[in-house]
């Protein structure tokens, strides 16, 4: 049209340029400006619609996730280089270092997690019954040594099993080459405030060595953390035979478990897992955790509850739990040794006669004790007779009719009777069944005649 110009390119509006002359920083500066002005505003609107109450809580929790950052940064700077730079075996003729071989090197101690410091094991804090606990005491060993502290009892764990282990192999003592003893002081420093993630590849090679448990009490296990103790644990359970994690569990996992329940009257929920992971291997937890705690005869209500739960809750087999029935039975009696039996019986194995005989023949030894017997012993007693009552033999329950009338709970003994005079004897049928119908008797396959079909009465439309 001839009324219209077009315009030309050069024509076209200047707002998005620049000006002739203009900084280009200065812009730029007056944009981030505008920028900022409105984030702000944004922010303040959105702190208008929070609640006081709200935000004093999210500020808490920011400085809380703050400072853990701060002290997992600090950590990671006071970490010594030798533990990280362990790559490679030592040029020490007196004792090599093994390589890093790919079983070491696994997954399953890498990347943990942790525990939180307030976990506790499942099911709560423990309730125990002062009377109960007076009870028991009588039954403990009345010898008392010195308060010692844990590294001591930890350190002379260590040597006994040393000792014995030196004379039956009849191997020389390994001496470590002094690299080699700086290094491992140096993991145990780190193992000490450990709490999650990787652990020191050093470490992990504990267990190829021949001569670890010299190297274990290098890193001083008395003050590893209770996260650093459970992945001890997994580390030695899986990669060591059961015997040297029998000496693990007993020189180490024991006496801090113990110590942490001392203590603090119930246990670290890192150590309670530490428990469940040396299952791994019963016949090692058996030697090194059960026996040898109820050898001592000193073991209270407290700790036998604790330890008890797990053996109440993970599946062991049954024949590690006949062996370890048999060696309560014929040790050395202490009270709690008959809340570990109980255990073990309402486990509801099919025990062989061996383990009946000799849990038959440990009730019987109190038949001319004049201690009044702990309310635990009777319910043991009382477990053992529910659950294996038809597999005793006649001379077996006269027996036990004798040991009742001596020893008596006005409660319990009363059911323990019952359940012995509704029984059969071993090898024999139970006559105490009903008289069976005789639809439930016959043996003989029923033949049927499928053309011979009765009339079945129909409704009429």
């Amino acid at each position: 049209m001839a009324g219209k110009k077009r315009k030309s390119g050069s024509e076209k509006p200047t707002k998005h340029r620049l000006p002739l002359g203009a900084d280009a920083d200065a812009v730029a500066e007056a944009s981030k400006r505008r920028r900022s002005g409105a984030t702000k505003q944004h922010q303040a609107d959105e702190e208008a619609s929070i609640p006081p109450s709200l935000s004093a809580k999210i500020l808490r929790e920011a400085r809380k996730q703050q400072e853990e950052e701060m002290r997992a940064d600090s950590s990671d700077e006071q970490r010594p280089s030798a533990v990280e730079a362990t790559a490679g075996p030592s040029t020490s003729s007196s004792f090599p270092v093994p390589a890093a071989d790919g079983e070491n090197e696994g997954d399953d101690v890498d990347e943990f997690d942790g525990f939180d410091a307030l976990s506790e094991y499942d099911g709560g804090e423990v309730e125990i019954n002062e009377e109960d606990e007076k009870a028991l005491a009588a039954f403990m060993s009345k010898d008392k040594a010195a308060e010692r502290t844990l590294g001591d009892i930890i350190l002379q764990k260590i040597r006994e099993k040393d000792a014995e282990v030196a004379t039956g192999e009849g191997r020389p003592r390994v001496k470590l080459d002094n690299s080699i003893i700086e290094l491992y002081k140096e993991v145990g420093k780190f193992l000490s405030r450990y709490t999650s993630g990787k652990i020191p590849k050093a470490f992990k090679r504990i267990p190829s060595m021949e001569c670890w448990a010299d190297v274990v009490q290098l890193t001083e296990p008395e003050n590893w953390s209770p996260n650093a103790v459970y992945q001890a644990t997994r580390l030695f359970s899986s990669n060591m035979n059961t015997k040297n994690a029998e000496r693990f569990y007993e020189a180490i996992l024991l006496p801090r478990v113990r110590n942490d329940i001392r203590k603090n009257k119930r246990l670290h929920f890192a150590l309670y897992q530490s428990l469940k992971k040396a299952l791994y291997k019963p016949a090692a937890f058996n030697k090194g955790i059960l026996l040898p705690l109820c050898r001592e005869r000193n073991c209270t209500l407290r700790e036998a509850v604790i330890i008890g739960s797990i053996i109440q809750k993970v599946s062991i087999p049954f024949l590690h739990a006949s062996v370890a029935l048999v060696k309560l039975a014929e040790m050395e009696y202490c009270g709690t040794t008959s809340y570990f039996i109980k255990l073990f019986l309402d486990k509801k194995y099919a025990l062989p006669y061996r383990a009946l005989d000799a849990v038959l023949a440990h009730f019987m030894r109190f038949v001319d004790d004049e201690r009044i017997m702990p309310v635990i012993w009777h319910q043991s007693l009382l477990a053992f007779v529910e659950r294996y009552k038809n597999e005793l033999e006649k001379k077996d329950k006269e027996k036990l009719a004798r040991l009742l009338d001596h020893q008596k709970h006005y409660l319990v003994t009363p059911e323990i009777r019952r359940e012995l005079r509704g029984s059969c004897n071993r090898g024999e049928k139970d006559t105490n069944l009903h008289t069976l119908s005789p639809i439930s008797v016959i043996t003989k396959p029923i033949e049927e005649d499928k053309w011979d079909v009765p009339q079945v009465p129909m409704e009429e439309d």
